[in-house]
């Protein structure tokens, strides 16, 4: 079934997310496009009932206001104006408009039809996807985290034995990752997946690079090559599937806003990419890429597993990468995991990890002055990836994690809680 939708197109504004979930808790699609989509392009878009643009304090670039192609004007459907002067627009607002003022454009004036679900979601991207594939193969990154897991069974859905998965592990997955990857999707799933084992070579990139941009996109580089390789052994495949999601998205930058950090699968992406990209979950945020596993029917345990960063642990050990470090940030971050799961915590709190700095502190072990890392705890709870709160972790939890990692964790002799929010600081260090 198609769904209705209504366009945002992004003109400085940084509530675009605000007014797309605004819409979508209206029971309408949403999805938020740069200002500079052209009129065609936005007559290629299933089911547009309404566009909405979206000014604010970013909408000057370079010196210059940026604007919509005015041919956007003429395309039929009703245009509402949020701080966006033009006598071309239906209604204007100076703020993002209360709940009886959009319902008022929504459904009065766009006539749009409250068909928003995530059945309806699947129907259509699988739709979409079959339309974009054809006959051809596509190669997935299947790293067994909530986004990749989510976007192999929905590829699956729509396309059957034309997915081949590939699992790399680049020696910066947590403990035991790769290892339950191949038994939940190989053995039990009975997915066609395929297993590299690239742990030196990523490493061996990755050597004396402190900068975490740089990190990031040689990770993300480097998983294309691998995927590349990968492909020249296979037959016919075109495409690459990633799961990539709104918020990845935003935090890559806009063609208004200045970049959080890049993301492997928005930044780190080689100008001379030969796969065509399918992204079918590009359009959704955290808790919505999870409703939309439900309904395909992944199982809960892997729907509501912690989010992992596709660089993996290479951005939680902070600065150039050493193999005594980063084996610091993998055994605490499984004792970390272990004692929220005994505590209940693992079903409350939305992401907790751990990161070693690259540098040491003084302490002392066996009544003798040692020189070791310390271990940062963080524990945030958010709903959309866009901001967080910090878990309040009972003292009696955290220090068992502390007696833990102190007693089980080589090298370290400190062990620290963040209690940064977000904003000021994002969810990851690097």
């Amino acid at each position: 079934m198609k769904q209705d939708m209504i366009v945002i197109l992004d003109l400085g504004s940084t509530e675009n997310t605000v007014v797309a979930r605004q819409i979508r808790e209206l029971g309408v699609y949403s999805e938020i496009h740069p200002h500079d989509i052209t009129a065609e392009q936005l007559n290629e878009l299933p089911n547009v009932k309404g566009i909405i643009l979206n000014g604010g304090e970013n909408r000057v670039v370079d010196g210059q206001a940026v604007d919509v192609d005015q041919a956007v004007y003429a395309c039929g459907c009703p245009v509402l104006s949020i701080d966006h002067p033009t006598a071309k627009c239906q209604q204007r607002f100076a703020a993002i408009p209360g709940d009886e003022e959009m319902k008022k454009f929504v459904f009065d004036i766009c006539n749009a039809e409250p068909n928003w679900n995530m059945k309806n979601f699947i129907e259509d991207q699988v739709e979409r996807i079959r339309e974009q594939v054809g006959d051809k193969k596509v190669l997935l990154a299947l790293s067994g985290g909530v986004d990749s897991s989510v976007v192999a069974a929905m590829l699956i859905k729509a396309i059957g034995q034309q997915l081949v998965c590939v699992h790399v592990n680049h020696g910066l997955m947590r403990k035991n990752e790769s290892e339950s990857v191949v038994e939940v999707f190989k053995n039990q799933l009975h997915a066609n997946l395929i297993y590299v084992d690239a742990v030196e070579r990523f490493l061996g990139k990755l050597e004396n690079v402190a900068d975490p941009e740089q990190k990031r996109k040689i990770i993300g580089g480097e998983f294309i090559r691998v995927f590349e390789e990968e492909a020249r052994k296979l037959e016919g495949i075109d495409f690459l599937g990633q799961g990539t999601i709104y918020p990845d998205i935003i935090e890559s930058g806009t063609k208004t806003a200045k970049m959080v950090k890049s993301h492997h699968n928005v930044g780190g992406l080689p100008e001379d990419l030969k796969f065509e990209l399918v992204e079918p979950l590009k359009q959704l945020f955290k808790d919505e890429v999870r409703a939309c596993g439900v309904e395909l029917g992944l199982p809960e345990s892997m729907v509501y597993r912690q989010p992992f960063p596709g660089p993996g642990l290479g951005v939680r050990c902070l600065g150039a990468i050493t193999r005594d470090r980063l084996e610091a940030v993998r055994e605490s971050d499984a004792i970390l995991r272990e004692e929220f799961e005994k505590a209940g915590l693992n079903k409350k709190v939305w992401q907790y990890f751990t990161v070693v700095p690259d540098f040491k502190s003084v302490g002392v072990k066996n009544n003798a002055r040692c020189f070791d890392y310390m271990v940062i705890i963080r524990a945030i709870n958010t709903v959309d990836a866009m901001s967080a709160t910090i878990e309040r972790v009972d003292w009696d939890v955290l220090q068992r994690i502390t007696d833990r990692i102190l007693a089980e964790v080589g090298n370290v002799c400190r062990v620290c809680y963040d209690m940064s929010p977000k904003p000021p600081a994002t969810i990851e260090f690097e």
